[in-house]
């Protein structure tokens, strides 16, 4: 999306999404020709305890396991206090917060431990001076503008998408 140079038609997280997983994660062709991604279906807005994950990521090899999927969490990010506070609460928490059920200990459930955020940076700002502001925990990876925090529950990997250039106002 970054290197197409994609215009996103609002400072909008679903619709930010929504492009790139209609236009690129569900489009066989680009996930694998370009992306290397062979295996996964990606899904949108699926229910869970009593939220809604953006993205669900389902292994062809887990098919059939009920339980056996990946979370992707979209936020957007500008540099604001309310946005990452958004992006700790309405995004880490879902993963780390416990959530009473009789199949499901955390809010977002995590069989294989490793899920992820997307970090929509819909302003020009320092990514890895925010990512310090939202919190300690984050550790930087050898790809840029990727990093990784480790939980009691789950290891979540957090890639931080800089569309501040593609986001059209109207």
């Amino acid at each position: 999306m970054l290197l197409d140079k994609v215009e996103l038609p609002s400072n909008n997280e679903n619709k930010i999404r929504d492009v790139l997983l209609l236009e690129y994660l569900q489009n066989k062709t680009i996930r694998n020709n370009i992306c290397n991604i062979y295996g996964f279906r990606f899904f949108k807005e699926i229910d869970v305890n009593d939220g809604r994950v953006d993205i669900q990521i389902i292994s062809l090899n887990d098919f059939e396991e009920d339980e056996a999927f990946y979370v992707i969490e979209c936020k957007r990010l500008d540099g604001s206090s309310k946005l990452n506070k958004a992006y700790i609460e309405h995004g880490i928490n879902r993963f780390i917060t416990k959530y009473k059920s009789e199949n499901h200990e955390y809010y977002y459930p995590s069989r294989y431990g490793i899920n992820g955020m997307i970090g929509f940076i819909i302003t020009n700002i320092n990514i890895d001076n925010n990512m310090q502001k939202i919190g300690s925990f984050f550790n930087t990876i050898e790809i840029h503008k990727l990093y990784n925090s480790n939980h009691k529950n789950c290891e979540l990997f957090h890639l931080m998408m800089d569309f501040s250039n593609n986001i059209i106002y109207k």
